[in-house]
């Protein structure tokens, strides 16, 4: 848990990109401001990277040592580092994302540094696939007069906001390696989004009356599994989520890749994605760009942002793209859920005709129950109030985006 039967419809058939051609009324602009940038790798400095549509190890900048659990080994590194990005708005945090292959012998990492104000790099994760050369990892103990690394998120100092940043990200792999890492995208999104005692309903985005075909897992059916990934159940919230949305694309792992997971095991791609996405320093299963990272693995495109309401998601939903939301509550705070949370990810896969929020709940006692639907406001007011919006987005490359709200800054 991150502190802080599938359903045919015929409408959902119908959801194309097309239907989102018409606009429609979005609310003013909210408290919050977010900016989604993505990278354009040919616009930054290269040191033994290709640099194009993507990033490839082309030959080593040098060589470095790194120590963990699994010892210390030497590591031949590139880099990349792009252009100053301005903001817009002075942001008081950025998560940072990406998707990338990292063969065995490789991995990446991904460092962010304020640049107005100026600060020094900070790491933001360090990935790999697999758990067989580093452990996968967010970086603790990252704290200084300009701000604070939490987990996957750089948060500024009082009163030293950033109003642009850089980003940079270094291959790493095993001397004598033929291949190396690629990176295939990495963005960042900075936000300022202010405390607040309420949040209002928004306004209809034209999504309501459709539901996504979207697979449900329930989290709760893996309680103690594997603890060394953190014992499922609802630790597992977030790659249970992650599962639901890559089922939606068709993009799951192999039988061969889930071999190793127990065969009573009734969704064992749940625990593959536990693994494949546990953060060692973290200790759990729900650093958000290592759910997007692991998405992407398997072909998907992901990253992380923040929507500013329901009426933005419902965009994402005529386009026929899930979301996962991130958000903590009481159980009276959102009537049909029955539990309270300090931090819980699901997915959005629709809306009822009233407009009130369909979503596959992973934190139900069976794959039968996960489908819930919450009242609208109640959502709204739980999912912005408690981390401002904070939202996956996993589709293939190929599968377009909606256009982002007009007149916002743009967040995807």
């Amino acid at each position: 848990m991150r502190m802080l039967t599938v359903l045919l419809s015929a409408l959902a058939v119908a959801v194309a990109p097309a239907v989102a051609a018409a606009e429609v009324a979005e609310p003013p602009p909210a408290q919050s401001h977010v900016v989604y940038q993505r990278a354009a790798f040919r616009a930054g400095t290269a040191e033994g990277v290709a640099a194009g549509r993507a990033l490839s190890f082309r030959s080593p900048a040098g060589t470095m040592e790194y120590t963990d659990a699994l010892g210390t080994k030497t590591w031949e590194y590139a880099r990349w580092t792009g252009p100053e990005q301005a903001v817009g708005f002075p942001a008081t945090e950025l998560i940072a994302s990406w998707t990338a292959d990292t063969p065995p012998g490789t991995w990446i990492q991904v460092e962010m540094r304020g640049t107005s104000p100026d600060t020094k790099w900070y790491v933001l994760g360090r990935w790999a696939y697999g758990d067989a050369d580093i452990r996968r990892t967010s970086v603790s103990g990252q704290r200084d007069a300009d701000g604070t690394v939490s987990v996957d998120t750089f948060v500024a100092a009082g009163g030293r906001p950033i109003d642009s940043y850089r980003l940079r990200v270094t291959l790493h792999r095993l001397p004598g390696t033929a291949r190396g890492p690629v990176v295939r995208s990495l963005g960042a999104m900075a936000s300022a989004v202010p405390d607040r005692a309420d949040v209002p309903a928004s306004p209809a985005g034209g999504a309501w009356g459709i539901e996504l075909p979207v697979p449900r897992r329930s989290q709760n059916v893996h309680e103690g599994h594997y603890p060394e990934w953190d014992g499922g159940g609802e630790a597992w919230c977030s790659p249970t989520s992650t599962t639901m949305v890559m089922g939606r694309w068709h993009r799951l792992p192999t039988r061969k890749d889930t071999a190793w997971v127990d065969p009573a095991d009734p969704d064992p791609e749940v625990d593959h994605a536990a693994r494949h996405t546990y953060d060692y320093d973290y200790e759990g299963a729900g650093n958000w760009p290592f759910n997007t990272a692991y998405a992407g693995h398997h072909g998907l495109d992901g990253f992380v942002t923040r929507l500013r309401s329901l009426t933005e998601l419902e965009r994402m939903i005529r386009y026929g793209i899930p979301v996962i939301t991130s958000q903590s509550f009481k159980a009276e705070e959102l009537p049909g859920a029955g539990y309270s949370t300090n931090g819980h990810l699901m997915v959005i896969i629709g809306f009822t005709r009233t407009g009130d929020v369909i979503a596959n709940d992973p934190a139900s006692k069976d794959n039968e129950a996960v489908r819930r639907v919450y009242p609208r406001a109640a959502f709204e007011r739980v999912w912005q109030r408690s981390t401002g919006g904070i939202s996956y987005i996993i589709r293939p490359p190929h599968h377009p985006l909606p256009p982002s709200a007009p007149g916002l800054p743009a967040n995807w």
